[in-house]
């Protein structure tokens, strides 16, 4: 139908079809009941959508569950509209019109899919599919066998129908295909022999050999990419990130114009050998005082919520032994006062009953009150540790007090104000000896320039200077902000979580009193006689 059948009308997938494709799967006596009531389309697993005349993909957001999906022999163009499809692991798009492989990222759950019979050129987007086991792009437009190499990423494939694609007229196609693909069970619905495959290996191994050498590199620098990125994560967390080197440094002078403009100047040179290494050393000082802090932050959080569950799980104990005690000694309660000798003697059996859910219902929320008090200390403690940690830590990373006890803080921002002496009376002397024709050394124009009197010499210093603290000032900023915001954080969950959990116990507590009393107001008793 793909390619040739122009005689219908395209369809568009629409509430309508979808109604219709859902109904037919179904056998007559859940149809019937699917009509009455009505289809949830969360709950559909299957869909088929074969021979509909479909141009275009869409409409299938609905179907969010859905694990099966046939859209073979229709006039599709484009892979699209399968985002929420995220369940999916059987995908039939044969018989259609798509050049193009796309549109199928979020389907990491893919184990078998089927392009044949379509107007694909190249193997490609498919990366995400880690699960792909069977694979059919048979009868398709596929040329150079440099697309099969693109399958070797998939580890699980074992099934592959590339029958009917040009290059499989190339005589070696067979023998490169098993060679570059060890993992293949079926080609071309054909059992791959070992005798097939040990000729394959043979024939190509100086090619699969640079392949896996090339494969294993490049996993070895995705797994290093990987790593840092995870280290870079735990960075952020402690708020250090790029403060073990000399990335703080460098963006000093990333946006200072006037700091290159005085790099020319003698003495400048040697000044700027020393500044970098102290800078640095100050900031890999305060990166690993930092990540010692969070590993205090987060031990005190660990042992609050541990301390949490102990007193939660002792206090749940209490109350399930209440409640089963209670159980136990009224579980004839109902069949007596159904089966009293009179009304008068049920009502009364009753009433006394009510009073004991009444008696229940106060033990249970009297027990909950104590765990409201009981919390509410340990929260209040809590907070007070972590008001005593963030300010501590705030203070040292001000500099208030000193790192270590042997070794005083020197901030970032006393290193530029040294620096910044310093250059300043190099600049000076630059100047002097410059108004003097004293100054031997050849200078680019542009630094000349400013050479002609103190206060031109003072402003360019300064403006690098004030460059300079900008920047140090930021990052420390963002170091004190992200404590703030964490310490708020932090508070807030322990306070949110309580008032979360006190809700949902009451809500529990009232239940259970409900149906205790629903239970009892629903027992029949013996009729009123005159």
């Amino acid at each position: 139908m793909s390619q040739s059948d122009n005689s219908l009308e395209p369809n568009v997938i629409d509430d309508e079809m979808l109604q219709k494709a859902v109904e037919e799967q179904w056998p007559e006596d859940i149809r019937k009941l699917a009509k009455a009531e009505g289809i949830n389309f969360k709950e559909v697993m299957e869909l088929q959508l074969s021979f509909r005349n479909i141009l275009q993909i869409d409409n299938l957001w609905q179907f969010e569950n859905l694990t099966k999906l046939q859209l073979d022999n229709n006039i599709i163009e484009k892979i699209e509209g399968l985002e929420s499809l995220v369940h999916l692991v059987w995908l039939d798009l044969s018989f259609n019109n798509i050049e193009v492989i796309e549109g199928l990222d979020t389907l990491v759950k893919l184990q078998d899919l089927s392009l044949y019979n379509n107007r694909i050129s190249k193997i490609e987007h498919m990366d995400t599919l880690q699960k792909l086991q069977i694979f059919s792009i048979g009868k398709n437009n596929l040329t150079t066998l440099e697309n099969v190499v693109y399958l070797r990423r998939f580890k699980n494939l074992n099934t592959l129908n590339l029958t009917g694609n040009p290059f499989c007229d190339e005589e070696q196609y067979m023998l490169f295909v098993v060679a570059h693909l060890p993992g293949l069970v079926y080609l071309d619905f054909k059992l791959v022999r070992d005798t097939t495959r040990e000729v394959a290996i043979s024939n190509y191994h100086y090619l699969t050999d640079l392949l896996e050498h090339e494969e294993a590199q490049a996993l070895a620098q995705l797994e290093e990419k990987q790593a840092q990125q995870k280290e870079l994560e735990y960075h952020k967390t402690a708020f250090v990130e790029y403060l073990n080197g000399s990335f703080l440094f460098d963006s000093l002078y990333a946006e200072d114009t006037e700091a290159a403009k005085l790099a020319y100047l003698p003495g400048v040179d040697d000044l700027l050998q020393a500044y970098p290494k102290d800078f640095v050393s100050v900031c890999e000082n305060l990166f690993n005082y930092c990540l010692k802090e969070h590993e205090k932050r987060e031990a005190e959080v660990s042992d609050f919520y541990e301390g949490l569950r102990e007193v939660l799980t002792a206090n749940q104990e209490e109350g399930r032994r209440i409640i089963l005690d209670f159980e136990n000694q009224n579980k004839t309660r109902l069949d007596e006062i159904h089966h009293a000798s009179s009304h008068d003697t049920a009502e009364s059996m009753r009433a006394e009953y009510n009073e004991d859910i009444l008696q229940l219902s106060e033990t249970l929320m009297t027990l909950e009150m104590q765990m409201v008090d009981q919390l509410e200390e340990l929260i209040k403690e809590f907070e007070g540790n972590i008001a005593v940690i963030a300010s501590t830590f705030t203070e040292n990373v001000k500099g208030i007090y000193p790192f270590y006890s042997m070794l005083a803080w020197i901030s970032c921002r006393d290193l530029e104000n040294r620096h910044h002496e310093k250059l300043l009376e190099i600049s000076i002397s630059a100047l002097e000896k410059s108004l003097n024709n004293e100054l031997d050394e050849e200078l680019p124009d542009d630094v000349r320039e400013f050479l002609v009197d103190k206060n031109t010499v003072v402003n360019m210093v300064d403006k690098s200077h004030n460059i300079h603290l900008l920047k140090i000032s930021m990052r420390e900023c963002d170091i004190l902000l992200n404590m703030y915001r964490w310490e708020a954080s932090v508070k807030e969950k322990a306070f949110q979580d309580e008032i979360d959990r006190n809700r949902n116990r009451i809500k529990e507590i009232f239940q259970y009193i409900d149906d205790l009393q629903e239970q009892l107001d629903n027992t029949q008793i013996p009729e009123l006689t005159e």
